[in-house]
């Protein structure tokens, strides 16, 4: 087995007393002495840390990258604005999904955070399919500030900051230091995230953890969020094996991409993802589910109809504290698609029943002007 990599942060969080694990190749938190359930409510309540410098953080420059780019994702880059982010998806030449990211425009090049899991494959897809493009991967500290107090700490460090809304990027200082920031992130609430050089990447965790609300937080608590946020965990689910559409992501094939659109079609899997897009005749789709009671349900619990039927499977699940019950996203036959539809999910040799609910299960918090 390989030696674990490191962030930038990682003697902090061995000095905030994290509890480390191997994820994506790397050594990092899964919580700190706070506990995972205390860390959510944080975040929720107040303002959460995350380190996430473990993603791929990429700039992509050459001849018109945006034009570029739509040759690999479905996404609208052409139209996207100048200090504007926006969620993408890599496509298979099946319809499958290769990974999610995000995209900046940041003027004269794109910057791309992409799936630390898929980093690798990712930046060698790049530059197969963009062969006359500079693709330059670049080695910086990645901070996410999340919550509903995080608007407050960052004016008293950064105000300027805080006249983005939702999904803008730019540059600024952070106490001195240079960063690079959206108003966005993972958790369902409002809050940026912060890519620093990663040799000032801990003096930034530092000064954000100085202020009263902020608390570091691990991924355990990142995954349980994002889940109430009813947003997909690449490898878990999409994957190479779903569609776009499957996976409730039509919003993210841009208008100008579809039938009709100036620009249609023209990335891997067009002509099946748009057929699906236009058609409907998709057999399975990504859905919300809430249990009962307390017992979680995890991924890969099989879902039944009251006949016994096999409907399909969970992808993701686990209690939802800010929810106070379980819940879960996963695919069922499209006939169990309709809101407040009753599944079964099989744990432990038990059927437990489930609802078919909207995603998300928390209001959003995001800061939209």
């Amino acid at each position: 087995m390989s030696e674990l990599k490191h962030t930038p942060l990682h003697a902090l969080h061995l000095e905030l007393g994290a509890k480390m694990v191997p994820f994506a190749g790397y050594d990092m938190p899964v919580q700190f002495p706070l506990g995972v359930k205390r860390e959510h409510e944080h975040t929720r309540n107040a303002c959460g840390l995350f380190d996430v410098s473990h993603m791929g953080q990429i700039l992509l420059s050459g001849p018109n990258p945006a034009q570029a780019l739509e040759t690999l994702v479905p996404a609208d880059i052409v139209g996207l604005a100048e200090g504007m982010q926006r969620y993408a998806l890599f496509t298979s030449e099946e319809g499958g999904i290769l990974d999610d990211l995000m995209v900046v425009n940041a003027g004269d090049h794109l910057y791309l955070v992409v799936n630390a899991a898929c980093r690798e494959q990712d930046i060698a897809h790049l530059r197969r399919g963009l062969a006359d493009h500079e693709v330059q991967v670049v080695d910086r500290g990645l901070l996410a500030l999340q919550g509903p107090a995080a608007a407050g700490v960052m004016q008293r460090l950064c105000p300027e900051a805080c006249e983005m809304v939702f999904m803008q990027h730019g540059h600024f200082t952070i106490d001195g230091i240079n960063v690079w920031a959206s108003r966005s992130g993972y958790t369902g609430e409002d809050g940026f995230e912060i890519s620093v050089a990663a040799e000032d990447a801990e003096a930034l965790a530092r000064r954000l953890l100085a202020e009263e609300e902020v608390e570091a937080i691990g991924l355990g608590a990142r995954d349980s969020l994002r889940l109430e946020a009813g947003l997909c965990l690449y490898g878990h689910d999409i994957d190479t094996e779903t569609t776009p559409v499957e996976a409730g992501l039509i919003w993210a094939i841009g208008k100008p991409r579809r039938h009709g659109g100036e620009r249609v079609g023209g990335f891997p899997g067009a002509d099946l993802i748009l057929h699906q897009v236009a058609e409907k005749d998709h057999r399975r789709k990504r859905v919300g589910l809430l249990g009962e009671g307390r017992a979680p349900v995890r991924e890969g619990a099989e879902l039944f109809d009251a006949e016994d039927r096999r409907l399909g499977h969970v992808t993701s699940g686990g209690f939802g504290p800010s929810v106070g019950r379980p819940v879960a996203m996963g695919y069922v036959a499209i006939e169990a698609t309709e809101i407040g539809t009753t599944v079964y999910a099989e744990v432990r040799g038990k059927r437990l029943p489930m609802t078919v609910s909207k995603t998300p299960f928390v209001t959003p918090g995001y800061h939209r002007g």
